[in-house]
């Protein structure tokens, strides 16, 4: 037996302050989750080829919205379309990924939590 210890005694592992943490732990993944609700709400527009493709993307990273203006559909240039619905949509996607972030890391507090 180690020093200190006596028989039939089980070492102290602190039980009240792990259930205090668990607790504290516990309240932070209810509010991770109804910030991840929150933000699924959320929605970003943008925009390429100076207004002629919009995108709005949800907090879900799903396209609630596409526009484009007739102007832009060139059956010549189908190419050129493609690039800007792609860049309109990725440039949503992104920001609705940076807003995500900002969120959670104000609710986290820099914690350093993988994946958030």
């Amino acid at each position: 037996m180690g020093k200190g210890m006596r028989a039939g005694k089980k070492p102290s592992m602190g039980g009240g302050s792990m259930q205090k943490q668990l607790q504290q732990m516990q309240a932070m993944q209810r509010k991770m989750e109804a910030l991840q609700a929150e933000i699924e709400e959320k929605e970003m527009t943008t925009t390429a080829g100076g207004g002629a493709v919009t995108v709005t993307v949800n907090g879900k990273k799903e396209i609630t919205s596409l526009q484009l203006k007739p102007e832009i559909v060139d059956p010549e240039d189908i190419e050129m379309l493609q690039d800007l619905i792609m860049v309109a949509v990725n440039e949503g996607i992104r920001q609705i990924e940076e807003m995500s972030n900002a969120e959670m890391s104000k609710l986290t507090g820099g914690l350093g939590i993988p994946g958030l």
